[in-house]
């Protein structure tokens, strides 16, 4: 009967017309960005006294823990879907203190820790301005790499790695990133084609707000510095 009627190949059509509208929906979802908000954790003890933190921990300042919960209030605003955050203790105090306004689904990630300053770590940022050894690195840029400690390279790889991984199981979401100032300024110095030499201008202002987009393929600084 249908093949009389000629419906046959109008069902044909039909088919193929809805296999195209849901292999286009799985496109557009597939490519659907997803958001990261990448900030700094509050101010510690060790940032009041200049003093290199590297992967080993320091309490939040009475100061830092207001400022953490200032910023639960601010960040509202950006409607955001959940948190991730080091797992060092000056980052999931934040990121607590942050939430206690957001009330987010908040995930802990090794890799998005500060980056390792070895035996350097705890020492005063004006004795070690005085060394050779520092100078040295410095020059090196991305190569830069504390005694015991590790590259800014390896930084990039790892927490950029990580960021890719979390895109791939929430995309299309808003990700607040509560980490630190090394691995903030690895990934968005390697998106502005900084060469991370001393001789540069700075990039990034402290305590703001950094966007970064995924599109499932690469990453784009969405926009910087905002205030929090």
């Amino acid at each position: 009967m249908l093949r009389f009627l000629g419906l046959e190949r109008f069902d044909k059509r039909l088919n193929v017309g809805l296999l195209e509208l849901i292999t286009s929906k799985q496109r557009r979802v597939a490519f659907l960005l997803t958001y990261f908000a990448l900030m700094r954790h509050a101010e510690t003890e060790w940032n009041r006294e200049k003093r290199v933190q590297g992967q080993q921990d320091a309490p939040l300042t009475s100061s830092g823990r207001q400022q953490a919960r200032r910023w639960g209030c601010a960040l509202a605003r950006h409607q955001l879907d959940c948190m991730v955050t080091s797992d060092l203790g000056r980052a999931t105090h934040t990121a607590t203190l942050i939430n206690h306004s957001l009330v987010l689904p908040c995930s802990l990630e090794p890799r998005l820790r500060e980056q390792d300053w070895g035996s350097w770590s705890g020492s005063k940022l004006s004795d070690l301005l005085n060394t050779n050894e520092l100078k040295v690195q410095e020059k090196l840029g991305w190569d830069f790499r504390p005694v015991d400690g590790e590259s800014r390279r390896e930084v990039l790889q790892r927490s950029r790695q990580a960021l890719m991984d979390i895109a791939q199981q929430m995309r299309g979401n808003r990700i607040l990133v509560i980490t630190h100032g090394g691995v903030i300024r690895c990934l968005l110095y390697r998106l502005c084609g900084r060469r991370f030499l001393p001789d540069e201008p700075a990039l990034i202002k402290p305590y703001r707000l950094h966007w970064l987009s995924y599109n499932g393929e690469g990453f784009k600084v969405y926009r910087l510095n905002e205030e929090i």
